[in-house]
């Protein structure tokens, strides 16, 4: 799988691209990741990329020219052209359903803004999908870019040393948060290792694991819990009686979300 990055500043991805499973998915030649660097396609003597708003107004916003010249010739470097992103706070929600659907793009071009963002006709005429990564505002679109890259190219295959490992983390397939995990020592503290754990009965196992997705999902994310109910039962979004359903599962795998406290210990954050 192909990124391409346009920027500003591509120098910014220097350390993100150097470590970890970037790097090792990058040297085996599962992903490629290109920087661009939008200023390079500024026509006049200063390289500007930016202007003063028309009507007024905080800040300055990125031009067309440069942008649309810095695209189109980005999209003819490679075959196929590519899905064109814009990282922006005003688009779609980057969930993990977005994320699969993303890794099935042989190529995506990642569109950084800056300043005060960029000139609408931009949106206009190269029609990107525009994507958020949560609603707050950050000072540019790379590390929103950054995260989109390391969402998505754990699911490119040969990635992840498992291949199973990201279907059993938080919002992947079940629509679950991901259930509390442990290693070694045994005891730290006084806080325990759940004894069922180490039983070595994968099926008591797997049951316990369910029980704290769905405990742990409807303690901290009961609106998961509310969709993934919607999706089940064919309920239009906002149905005011799904609440109810995720309290009331009437479902054969049903579990007894009463847990004894000692049985949903604190856990790591995913």
């Amino acid at each position: 799988m192909r990124f391409d990055v346009l920027t500003l500043f591509p120098e910014i991805f220097e350390g993100y691209l150097g470590q970890s499973l970037i790097k090792k998915a990058i040297d085996r030649g599962l992903i490629e990741i290109h920087r661009w660097n939008i200023r390079d396609w500024a026509t006049d003597k200063r390289k500007s990329v930016d202007d003063k708003p028309y009507g007024g107004g905080p800040g300055m916003l990125i031009m067309c020219p440069p942008v649309f010249a810095c695209v189109e010739a980005v999209q003819r470097a490679a075959d196929p052209p590519g899905r064109l992103i814009m990282l922006t706070p005003q688009g779609q929600l980057l969930n993990q359903k977005l994320v699969e659907r993303l890794a099935q793009e042989p190529r995506l071009l990642l569109l950084c803004g800056r300043y005060e963002g960029f000139d609408e006709r931009i949106r206009e005429g190269l029609k990107p999908l525009e994507i958020s990564v949560g609603d707050f505002i950050c000072n540019g679109g790379e590390v929103p870019a950054m995260l989109l890259i390391d969402a998505v190219s754990r699911l490119v295959p040969g990635v992840l040393g498992d291949e199973t490992s990201h279907k059993y983390e938080s919002f992947s397939e079940s629509g679950l948060l991901e259930y509390p995990q442990y290693t070694r020592p045994r005891e730290f503290r006084g806080m325990k290792v759940p004894e069922v754990l180490l039983t070595g009965n994968h099926q008591e196992i797997e049951r316990w694991r369910r029980e704290q997705s769905i405990a742990r999902t409807l303690q901290r994310r009961r609106d998961l819990l509310e969709r993934r109910d919607q999706r089940m039962s064919g309920a239009p979004a906002g149905d005011a009686n799904a609440g109810d359903r995720v309290s009331g599962r009437t479902e054969p795998d049903a579990v007894d979300l009463r847990l004894d406290q000692q049985d949903t210990p604190d856990g790591r954050d995913d």
